[in-house]
């Protein structure tokens, strides 16, 4: 029997999908009341290297909109970045946000747009003081397959002015405007980081999966973006060019964040995503490579200590990875399962331990400097799916070390 929760479901941005849609931004921008334009670019000049930004500043030219550009937002964005922006939109009277890259150009997008309205402390957002009532128009052009930013209500800061800890909030209303989602962006896409955005695509399906309340629809929007992720992810490494790969990996990646997979269920209490971000944030990791080494480890930590787990961890080995049931072994099928996740992960060149991720031996202290920062209840009880302890979490990052 399924436990279903009420939600509220807000999806309000319009996505516009396809070959050359970004040739459609000076539109869009015009339809949702843009007449001065702030740029985001992140540091790696992807966009003007690509042609991609002269395409778009063009369109914008012969629209008669004036822009300006803030260019070098670094992967896990920074603080003291987004104050930046909203301390030049402000000057320069800007009135409409355009953010062009992948998760952490469009994350910093939604936060200078949410500060652009508020006079008060942006970490007022991040510690939940403050709900923000409005945010600036923002549009966006996707030119990465993984984070699912650009139609969702999250985004993530590195506070790298006070606590150097990573940060996020997340409302229905704090959304882009409009999604420009051309998969032919995301050809020229590493194939480690094309690996990495199909993790971290499964990683966000895996949050609202493994959850307290459940409904069917859910599982089977949860279980489709993992499926998507898995196929398309490899086909995507093996064949950059393939346009089927990178737009599936693309509908999957918005659609596993959005909201969509998490409809019957209860808010997500955290998991797999939540562990990894206390590494990336000590690391300056790729979010979705780090995921891929603490998956594993973290579903392996429910097969052996949570059977409250284990109907679930059954469902995604036979849905997902195809393991045939048998209700007389259910940890048998977990665990045949999570092998056929780590061979997956194998096959697109994902690390499977700290050391291969970080390039460097990672110590205790290391280890316990990362777990000060996970949320733990005065039970010593991780706060997330799975009622694993401080000592079961801790062992876990030993064994993947």
């Amino acid at each position: 029997m399924k436990n279903f929760s009420g939600f509220n479901y807000l999806c309000s941005t319009e996505t516009v999908f396809g070959k050359d849609t970004e040739m459609q931004t000076a539109s869009m921008i015009r339809k949702y009341g843009g007449t001065k334009v702030m740029i985001i670019l992140g540091s790696s000049g992807f966009a003007r290297q690509t042609g991609l930004l002269e395409r778009v500043t063009g369109a914008l030219d012969e629209a008669n909109i004036p822009y300006i550009e803030l260019v070098g937002v670094q992967r896990n964005p920074r603080l003291s970045f987004i104050l930046k922006g909203i301390e030049l939109a402000r000057r320069e009277k800007v009135n409409f946000l355009l953010a062009i890259g992948g998760g952490s150009v469009i994350d910093t997008g939604k936060a200078i747009a949410a500060g652009m309205k508020y006079d008060g402390d942006m970490m007022d957002f991040y510690t939940r003081k403050v709900v923000p009532e409005e945010i600036a128009p923002l549009g966006v052009i996707c030119t990465y397959a993984g984070s699912g930013s650009e139609t969702s209500g999250g985004t993530i800061a590195l506070d790298d002015i006070t606590t150097n800890a990573k940060h996020s909030y997340r409302y229905g209303h704090n959304r882009a405007r409009f999604a420009i989602m051309n998969p032919e962006l995301t050809y020229t896409v590493s194939s480690y980081m094309t690996a990495s955005g199909a993790v971290d695509i499964f990683g966000h399906a895996i949050e609202a999966y493994f959850n307290y309340g459940t409904s069917y629809l859910g599982d089977q929007f949860c279980e489709s973006c993992m499926r998507a992720s898995v196929k398309y992810g490899l086909i995507a490494v093996e064949n950059p060019t393939d346009y089927e790969a990178r737009a599936e990996l693309m509908m999957a990646s918005s659609f596993a964040h959005n909201d969509v997979c998490r409809i019957g269920r209860s808010v997500s209490t955290g998991g797999v995503v939540n562990l990894e971000r206390h590494l990336s944030a000590a690391y300056d990791t790729l979010h979705g490579a780090g995921v891929a080494v603490v998956m594993p480890a973290w579903i392996q930590c429910m097969i052996d200590y949570d059977e409250t787990a284990l109907p679930q961890l059954v469902m995604m080995a036979n849905r997902v990875f195809g393991v045939e049931a048998d209700p007389f072994n259910p940890k048998e099928v977990a665990r045949e399962g999570l092998g056929r996740m780590r061979s997956w992960l194998n096959r697109m060149g994902m690390p499977s331990t700290l050391h291969e991720l970080l390039e460097l031996d990672v110590s205790d202290v290391q280890i316990e400097e990362i777990l000060n920062a996970v949320n733990f209840d005065k039970e010593g009880v991780f706060k997330g799916f799975g009622q694993c302890t401080w000592e079961q979490i801790h062992d876990m990052f030993i064994s993947i070390r």
